[in-house]
């Protein structure tokens, strides 16, 4: 068949989180002998994507894309109207070549493509499903009011799980069971909705190798004899535990939680270093001054934005992986990757107790659970760093093989996959 794969996001290189996804799902469609054509912000390197993926790429170009560019969130709101003009300008030229050209399915990765793709559905009378990796706007519940005020994040996160119901698509995938039963209590049929999971490459996410040595604090690659005197002393620095976060470090992802959290476990272990390895968003940098002016000293490194294909790396160096988010609809029914990632890794996990993340691993002992506050999330964090070493190691191992069994990307994505197949017209 004949797909519109289309999304908000750049298709490559991926920059972690819901985007790494796209990759692995498109690889399955073109396994199975279907073509694909792919509707996305440009990117680098198009012409060798398109051949290494055996897709076809019609780039938006208007303006920059991405979840860090200028303006963010206006652009997502203009960006439906224009992708659906790009998609529509296609077919018009498809049929200009081939009359009957049409597409079989038009196939929306993430809330923002999903409202092109609906209008879409109606216009082209194509079959369409939706693919929601989060619940996008229920993150916003915990945004600043001055950023994002009450009564319009209420209207937004309503219009999101309308739109199934909306445009009578017929059928939509899921991050998660909470995900799901949130779009069947809206009235769309149960029988359209497959909670999917996210999944991580099992193949990068793996615990370290006897042979491997972990990255370095605060390297400089540009300064190799900076780097050279740090390697000199990484005995010393082994012996200090790392509490990692990785991630795009938006607004929920550091909220009071995290830095009551992180403050406590400052004061009572001094010894270990926090690293945050991504991108150093505003909120970041804001979080990263709160918590070295509470505590003087913290030992604390931001990595800054590392490639998706070595983000690995630097997860096997930690002792302990955070998921400190507040609560709101947002993470209650994400299925959090960062999460799954350290836990393929073989890092033991500290989260707040979010919905998914705590009916999918409730039987997972290498990942524990706090309260919504920061003393509870620091006292996990406290007992992790204060079981021995062999027993973390033992622990997130045998966690390592259990995620790798139930949601490496071939599984997650056979899953999706099957399904689109199925709600199709024969």
């Amino acid at each position: 068949m004949r797909v519109a794969f289309l999304t908000h996001e750049p298709f490559h290189p991926p920059s972690g989180g819901g985007s790494a996804e796209a990759l692995y799902l498109v690889r399955e469609f073109v396994r199975r002998g279907h073509t694909v054509h792919l509707f996305c912000p440009e990117f680098p390197n198009a012409a060798a994507v398109e051949a290494d993926y055996g897709v076809r790429t019609h780039l938006f170009a208007r303006w920059r894309m991405g979840r860090y560019a200028k303006f963010r969130n206006l652009k997502y709101l203009l960006y439906p109207g224009a992708l659906a003009a790009l998609v529509r300008n296609t077919v018009d030229a498809g049929r200009r070549a081939e009359p009957d050209f049409r597409f079989d399915v038009l196939f929306a990765q993430h809330t923002i493509s999903a409202v092109a793709a609906g209008r879409l559905r109606r216009e082209l009378k194509t079959p369409a499903v939706l693919n929601f990796l989060d619940y996008l706007t229920g993150f916003m519940e915990t945004w600043p009011a001055w950023v994002m005020p009450g009564p319009v994040v209420r209207a937004l996160t309503r219009f999101e799980l309308s739109l199934p119901r909306r445009f009578d698509v017929e059928g939509i995938l899921t991050v998660s069971n909470p995900l799901a039963e949130r779009f069947v209590a809206t009235g769309y049929p149960r029988e359209r909705v497959q909670p999917i999971q996210y999944g991580y490459d099992a193949q990068l996410f793996r615990p370290t190798e006897a042979n491997e040595v972990p990255p370095a604090a605060s390297i400089e690659p540009s300064r190799p004899a900076v780097a050279a005197a740090q390697l000199e002393t990484r005995s010393s620095k082994l012996e200090a535990p790392v509490v990692l976060m990785h991630g795009s470090f938006d607004e929920h992802h550091l909220g009071p939680i995290a830095r009551e959290a992180l403050a406590r476990v400052a004061e009572a272990r001094p010894d270990v270093l926090f690293r945050f390895v991504g991108r150093e968003t505003p909120a970041l940098q804001r979080f990263a001054a709160r918590l070295r002016a509470s505590v003087p000293g913290v030992r604390l490194e931001l990595a800054g934005f590392v490639p998706y294909a070595e983000v690995a790396r630097q997860v096997r160096s930690a002792a302990v992986g955070l998921v400190p988010y507040e609560e709101s609809n947002g993470t209650h029914c994400a299925f959090v990757a960062k999460a799954v990632e350290y836990l393929g890794c073989g890092v033991p996990v500290a989260s707040t107790p979010l919905e998914n993340l705590r009916g999918y691993f409730a039987d997972e002992p290498a990942i524990r659970f706090s309260g919504f506050d920061g003393i509870s999330f620091a006292a996990v964090v406290l007992t992790w760093l204060e079981t021995p070493v062999d027993q973390r190691r033992q622990l997130g191992h045998a966690a390592s093989q259990r995620v790798a069994a139930q949601l490496d990307w071939n599984i997650v994505t056979r899953k999706a996959v099957d399904f689109v197949e199925a709600r199709l017209p024969q």
